[in-house]
């Protein structure tokens, strides 16, 4: 689990939360070039001032890990913008869609409290198609299940999102335009691909952290 910014960046300012996965965590870039990262970062380059964003997140979660992973870093709110980016290993480890739907409905209300109650603060970002990396491409389920399976999922979590009146950014035809911009396991993007992200999450981010 990644809980913390890189000693060399600010820690004062807007305070930003991002709960997620690898692709959250940015497994196999520098933490440098994680989105939350290269986020925070473009906001301090617009005279937005943005503290390290502080990351709970770890390669391999699923919706219920990251509920415990949150339980143990015990984040103390509130802050200013909130993001949320997980479901991808429910669906690759083929977890039923209405217990995902739970799990990913009780993180959104705590992402929602960690924001000080304001829904308007809080980012959830779309499970991207891994399907179309090298990686998926290998995986006996083949790529149009899994783009299936993905659909499936991200319509359950916008759902929800909507449902809280909270931000969606759909970052997955994204993911399937980049199927070759990985890291060396051919699965996880790499900073090219997080840039790209970027640019689609940064309107709902300057949109959150509007007075």
């Amino acid at each position: 689990m990644t809980d913390g910014p890189p000693s060399a960046e600010p820690r004062h300012g807007l305070r930003l939360l991002a709960l997620g996965d690898s692709y959250t965590v940015g497994e196999g870039v520098a933490p440098a070039d994680r989105w939350p990262e290269q986020l925070a970062r473009r906001l301090r380059q617009s005279g937005v001032a943005v503290a390290a964003p502080r990351v709970v997140a770890a390669t391999g979660w699923t919706a219920a890990e990251l509920a415990e992973g949150l339980d143990a870093a015990g984040p103390r709110g509130p802050f200013d913008l909130v993001t949320l980016g997980i479901g991808v290993n429910d669906q690759y480890r083929g977890a039923p869609v209405g217990a995902y739907r739970d799990g990913v409905g009780a993180l959104m209300d705590r992402a929602v409290a960690l924001a000080g109650g304001s829904a308007r603060r809080v980012v959830v970002v779309s499970i991207p198609d891994w399907g179309v990396t090298p990686f998926g491409a290998a995986d006996a389920r083949g790529p149009a299940r899994i783009a299936e399976r993905v659909g499936a999922f991200n319509a359950v979590a916008q759902a929800e999102a909507e449902a809280r009146a909270v931000a969606w950014v759909d970052v997955t035809d994204l993911s399937r335009q980049q199927g070759h911009q990985t890291v060396g396991d051919d699965l996880h993007p790499d900073a090219r691909a997080y840039a790209a992200w970027t640019d689609r999450i940064e309107p709902a981010a300057r949109a959150a952290l509007a007075d």
